[in-house]
């Protein structure tokens, strides 16, 4: 039997939303840019296209564990020597939520051509409840969620299945 390989005629893209609410930031992430770069479809090629588009919807109730919301820094450079800047990941979920699930996403895609030109414009992130994709009739992304940031299962023994967020 040979190996399948994606052609553009084999390519279907669909459109998902994911309620960020309650989510932790990577788990969240690490599905998102699954579904992105396409592996959650039997059609997967490495070198193809074959990923759906993500919107994702109220990005400032996202969580982190531990204390990440206090340790975790963004880094940039201004270009000058000894110009690093760091920024408190409280500060960047304060100002601009959805570039937190952005920089976590993007740091899952590859980092190739496909991943910095394609892969990147698949993603889109609303701070809010509201977005402006209904034109796409998004569906809704099921997530596996962990109890307590996947941690071990709370003392009551309930456990948590598929759970569906989205409007």
């Amino acid at each position: 039997m040979r190996t399948f390989s994606a052609t553009p005629a084999d390519i279907a893209h669909q459109w998902y939303i994911v309620d960020a609410e309650g989510m932790v930031l990577g788990r969240l992430a690490t599905e998102i840019a699954r579904v992105i770069r396409g592996k959650h479809k039997a059609t997967f090629t490495p070198h193809m296209d074959t990923g759906d588009f993500v919107i994702v919807i109220n990005a400032a109730k996202v969580r982190v564990t531990g204390r990440k919301a206090e340790q975790k820094q963004y880094f940039r450079h201004t270009g000058y020597m000894g110009h690093e800047r760091f920024t408190p990941l409280a500060t960047v979920l304060a100002k601009h939520p959805e570039r937190v699930i952005e920089k976590a996403v993007y740091g899952m895609l590859p980092k190739t051509a496909l991943g910095r030109g394609v892969l990147r414009r698949k993603l889109r992130v609303f701070a809010g409840a509201t977005h402006t994709h209904i034109a796409q009739q998004p569906k809704a992304l099921l997530i596996q969620a962990k109890p307590g940031g996947g941690r071990s299962p709370d003392p009551a023994g309930t456990t948590v299945g598929e759970v569906t967020h989205g409007s």
